[in-house]
Order: C-alpha cells, then sequence, then structure tokens
C-alpha cells in the first residue's frame, strides 16, 4: 500500500490547503551521492508540518464520475523551488541541453523534489449554479510550500516530450491498459514513470500545481471540456479503429488533440501535456498486482488536471477512453 495521504487544512474564509506526500521510491546510490553533496537551494521554504484537518480533498479525475459529483481522491507526490527551466541542461552532463543523456524524443529533469508540499487554493471555478466547484481550483496562492522535515530528494531521469506514440500529428493512443502502456514502453528500452516522476516533471523544484504555474488555463492545456457519457463499451486499440461501432462511439466521445498541438501547456523541463489531453499511466511498483497501477495528469475533462492529483481505483487491466500513458527511462551514464 502505497504511503500517499492527503490532510485538507483549513485556512482563513475559504481558502483551503492540500497536504500531500509522494511514493517511496528508493533513489539510487549515485543519485544519493549527488544528493549529499549538493545543498539545498537557499530559496526552500519549510514550515512546521500542520496538524490534518477531517475533512479530506475530494475530486473526480474518471470519466465514470461526472464532474460536479464529488469522489475520493488521493493528491500525490510533489517538488522544491526554482527548477532549471527547460533546455538549461543537466549540473552534472555534459554539453548540449542534456548533456546527450537522454534520447531526442525525451526531455532530462533534474532537480531536488519535496515529497510533502502545502498548495493553498485562493480561487475556485465556479459551476453553473454560481457555487465552487471543489475538484478545481481556478487560482492557487503563490508559493508553494515544502513540508518536508527531511532533505529534498535528488532526481534524474528522462521522460518522453509528448504522449505515447509521440509522433507529431497524430493523437496520444488510449484503450491501452497498465499492462500493455508497460510493455510497449520496454519495446522501445524505456519503462512507464513512477509516480513521484511524474509529479516532478510536471511541477518542477516551485511545486506548481499545475504545469504551467499557478493558475488554470484551458487556453494553454486541453481541459475542462464538457463531460460527455459513455453509450457503449470499447474495446481496446487497435481492435477499437477496427469495429465500426466502437470506432463511432470512440470518436463520439473523443476530445483529444494531436501530439505537437500542446506547446503551450509545457513544464518547467519542457515536457507537453502533463495536465490534461489525457490521463496517464504511472507505476507503483511498491504495491502488489493488480494495484501497481495509477493514473495522473487529468484527460479533456472538467476534472482536476494537477501536478500531483492521482486516481488509484483502476486496476492493471483498466481500459479508458481518455487513458493513455508516456515513457521513462535512466539517462545514459557517461
Amino acid at each position: 500500500m502505497s504511503r500517499v495521504h492527503v490532510a485538507a487544512l483549513l485556512g482563513a474564509g475559504t481558502l483551503a490547503a492540500s497536504l500531500v506526500s509522494c511514493d517511496a521510491v528508493t533513489p539510487s546510490a549515485s543519485a544519493s551521492a549527488a544528493a549529499s553533496t549538493r545543498p539545498a537551494p537557499s530559496a526552500r521554504r519549510r514550515a512546521p508540518r500542520p496538524a490534518p484537518s477531517a475533512a479530506p480533498a475530494r475530486s473526480a479525475d474518471d470519466p465514470s464520475t461526472p464532474a460536479g459529483s464529488a469522489a475520493p481522491a488521493t493528491p500525490s507526490a510533489a517538488s522544491a523551488p526554482s527548477a532549471a527551466p527547460a533546455g538549461s541542461g543537466d549540473p552534472a552532463g555534459g554539453g548540449g541541453a542534456d548533456g546527450g543523456v537522454c534520447p531526442p524524443e525525451m526531455a532530462l529533469v533534474y532537480g531536488l523534489h519535496c515529497r510533502n508540499a502545502e498548495q493553498r487554493c485562493a480561487e475556485y471555478v465556479k459551476r453553473e449554479g454560481g457555487e465552487d466547484d471543489p475538484n478545481r481550483c481556478l487560482r492557487f496562492e503563490e508559493p508553494s510550500r515544502c513540508l518536508d522535515e527531511g532533505p529534498p530528494r535528488l532526481m534524474r531521469f528522462c521522460m518522453d516530450k509528448w504522449e505515447y506514440p509521440g509522433r507529431k500529428g497524430e493523437k496520444p493512443r488510449v484503450l491501452v491498459d497498465w499492462t500493455t502502456a508497460s510493455r510497449l514502453c520496454e519495446e522501445e528500452g524505456k519503462r512507464l514513470c513512477t509516480e513521484s516522476e511524474f509529479t516532478f516533471a510536471c511541477e518542477g523544484e516551485d511545486m506548481r500545481p499545475y504545469a504551467t504555474g499557478y493558475r488554470r488555463d484551458a487556453e494553454q492545456c486541453n481541459i475542462d471540456k464538457p463531460f460527455v457519457t459513455r453509450r457503449r463499451g470499447l474495446l481496446p486499440e487497435p481492435q477499437c479503429a477496427a469495429n465500426t461501432a466502437c470506432a463511432e462511439e470512440l470518436d463520439r466521445l473523443d476530445g483529444r488533440r494531436e501530439v505537437g498541438d500542446g506547446e503551450a501547456c509545457a513544464s518547467p523541463f519542457g515536457i507537453y501535456e502533463l495536465n490534461g489531453n489525457v490521463n496517464e499511466w504511472v507505476s507503483q511498483m511498491w504495491r502488489q498486482p493488480p494495484h501497481r497501477s495509477a493514473l495522473k495528469g487529468g484527460w479533456w475533462g472538467p476534472v482536476r488536471n494537477r501536478c500531483r492529483a492521482i486516481a488509484q481505483s483502476h486496476a492493471e487491466d483498466y481500459l479508458g477512453y481518455e487513458v493513455g500513458f508516456r515513457c521513462c527511462s535512466d539517462p545514459a551514464k557517461q
């Protein structure tokens, strides 16, 4: 069982804060050694850990739960301040944007990751009736605060810049279960990203609630499209494309945009569409089958679409018309 928890911290007025912790992935020996020699940024903000509130944060990133109905949610991992901007390179790396340690279709993600962070919503999205939507925060307070009691975790890995298959002009693949996604990554010499890797690549060291910053923006990222109810079951790809009824239903539901259309939805590391477009499989390998699977990032519907949020209710064989993935890998040794 993952060490993930959420505590909603009630502030003055209508402000609410979420305390979230990430997965317990053990860093490699080289990363641990690097962490011991790299000083923590002087700008890192720390605060005593507040007592959890009895009111947990709630949300629904699953298309089986329409927007407006509250379903339990478990926000996940995070990071710490002052992320290196896209293309700034690996301080330990060598020449080039990433020192040549990642393939061209991938970006290097490098920095200090805060496991527990406080992110306070200052203003919620309004529903049609004028009430706040507690699942969607329009604007967060700045800055986020790291609540880690120990040192931050040094992270260094490569991540696909775009959702699989990453070919511009094509839509990301969906209707793929966790097992198939894992296999497709392995065929490319990669692996599914972990929960904490996804979170850090999305929010950077500043612990941004959204990949693009502290404000929700449907102009930058493919989010907040109206919810459409599914009428029938769907087949996995590529079988769905060959079945007329399945292909028509997917086309009716589909809100994806093509790879390359989301360059405005970029994370601090130059990775695209980590919020919205399609939900993405990640791995929680400390858990037992069939529960090593989780979804992060949200999709095109009116859901959380934040860096730290995570959905853990789907087993490894789940097929979703909004579910895709991308791959990660370890950097090449130099």
